[in-house]
C-alpha cells in the first residue's frame, strides 16, 4: 500500500492498524538541535484521545508515545525520528459479526475490491485510529514553528449538526469536550449529543483552524501551492468531505470589489483569501475550514451486501464516535502544522537569500 508519506523536506510516514499491536511513524527532515522530549508530544495526544468524555468512543487507549530514534541528549539530531504508540484496548470480537459484510459509508467495499482482502477489525488502516501518529508528528512541527517563527495554530468546532458556533473565546476550546469556542453553548451541545446517542444515530461537524504568525512566501505558484497542499492534507483526514480556504464557497456570492483583500501601508483591509495569494502565503492568518461527514458506524440497521454479493443488513456495534468531528480539531491543527513546516523548510532552502525590497505589511486584524 503506497501513499503513506506526507511532505517533501519534512516528511511523515505512518504505519500500523487500528487493532494491530501498535501504530508508529517516521518523521524525517527535522532540523537538528530542537529540544524534544515525549512530554512535548503527549499533551497533544491527550486532546485527541478517546474515552475522555461520554460523547466520544469509549475505547480506553492511554496513547503513551515513545521516541525511538532521532533524539540524543534531549535534542533532535537531524536523523529520522521514530515514534511509537501501543494499542492496548482493542476489542476485535466486536467485528466478528460483520466481518463478511460491508458497512455502508466505510472503506470496507473499496478495500476489498482494491486489495482482494481486508483487515475488518475496526477498518484496519482506514480507521481514524491512525491519526494518533499524525498528531504526534504534528507536535514536533508545532514546537519548531512556535520556537523559530512564533507561529501558533488553534482550531475549534464551528458547527455540530445544525448548531453553528461563533468563535467568542477560541482559547476556551481546549477546556471542553466539544472544542467549543463559545462556552455559553456547551450545555446546548451536551443535550444535543445526549439525544443523538439516544437515537442511535450520528451527525457531521465543521472544524475551523487558524495559523497566526505565518511568514510571507511559503508555497509554490503552480502544483505545490500552499493552499493546494493544505487541502490535500485536510482531505486525507478520515471523514473529511470538504475543505475551504478563507471565504471558501462564500466567495461565490461575493463581488470582486468585496472579495479582494486591498493592500495599504497600514496592512491588508480583509482576509477573504485566507492568507494565501497565488498559492503563496501573504503573511496573514491561514484560515481553513473542514467539513466532516456523520459517522457510518451506527446501531440503526442498514442495507448492504456480503462478500458473495448477496443482500443482507448490518448493525455496527462496539465503541464508536457519534460525531467524529468532536476529536478532529487537534488532528486538523496537526495536519496544518505539518504542511507549514514542510513549506517553511522548502522556502528556507531555496529563498533564504532573497531580498524583495518591498516592506512587509501587517495582517488584517
Amino acid at each position: 500500500m503506497s501513499g503513506n508519506t506526507l511532505g517533501k523536506l519534512f516528511t511523515v510516514t505512518t504505519f500500523g492498524e487500528s487493532h494491530g499491536p501498535a501504530l508508529g511513524c517516521i518523521v524525517d527532515g527535522c532540523p537538528p538541535g530542537l529540544a524534544l522530549a515525549e512530554s512535548d508530544i503527549q499533551p497533544w495526544l491527550e486532546l485527541r484521545r478517546t474515552g475522555t468524555s461520554r460523547h466520544t468512543s469509549q475505547r480506553q487507549e492511554p496513547d503513551q508515545v515513545q521516541i525511538l530514534s532521532g533524539v540524543f541528549e534531549g535534542r533532535t539530531t537531524g536523523t529520522p525520528i521514530g515514534l511509537l504508540v501501543h494499542n492496548e484496548d482493542q476489542r476485535s470480537r466486536d467485528y466478528e459479526k460483520i466481518k463478511d459484510r460491508f458497512r455502508p459509508g466505510h472503506a470496507d467495499y473499496t478495500y476489498q475490491q482494491k486489495y482482494g482482502f481486508r483487515d475488518y477489525r475496526g477498518g484496519g488502516r482506514s480507521s481514524a485510529r491512525e491519526t494518533v501518529m499524525r498528531v504526534a508528528a504534528g507536535a514536533i512541527a508545532r514546537k519548531y514553528l512556535k520556537e523559530r517563527l512564533s507561529l501558533t495554530i488553534r482550531g475549534y468546532l464551528a458547527q455540530l449538526g445544525p448548531l453553528t458556533l461563533e468563535p467568542k473565546n477560541i482559547e476556551a476550546a481546549y477546556d471542553n469536550p466539544f472544542f467549543s469556542p463559545d462556552p455559553s453553548r456547551n450545555e446546548e451541545l451536551e443535550n444535543y449529543m445526549i439525544n443523538l446517542r439516544r437515537d442511535g444515530d450520528s451527525v457531521g461537524a465543521r472544524v475551523n483552524v487558524i495559523a497566526t504568525g505565518v511568514p510571507v512566501g511559503l508555497g509554490e505558484p503552480v502544483f505545490d501551492r500552499l493552499d493546494a497542499d493544505i487541502a490535500h492534507a485536510m482531505m486525507s483526514i478520515n471523514a473529511v468531505k470538504g475543505v475551504e480556504i478563507g471565504a471558501g464557497f462564500a466567495s461565490v456570492a461575493q463581488r470582486g470589489s468585496q472579495h479582494r483583500d486591498e493592500l495599504t501601508p497600514q496592512g491588508f483591509r480583509s482576509n477573504n483569501s485566507g492568507g494565501v495569494l497565488g498559492g503563496i502565503s501573504s503573511g496573514q492568518d491561514i484560515v481553513v475550514s473542514i467539513a466532516l461527514k456523520p459517522t457510518s458506524s451506527i446501531i440503526i440497521p442498514g442495507e448492504t451486501i456480503d462478500l458473495q454479493g448477496k443482500v443482507t443488513d448490518v448493525v455496527t456495534t462496539g465503541r464508536h464516535d457519534p460525531c467524529v468531528g468532536l476529536r478532529a480539531t487537534p488532528i486538523a491543527e496537526s495536519m496544518l502544522a505539518l504542511v507549514l513546516m514542510d513549506h517553511y523548510l522548502r522556502h528556507r532552502a531555496q529563498n533564504a537569500d532573497v531580498v524583495p525590497g518591498t516592506p512587509i505589511i501587517p495582517a488584517h486584524e
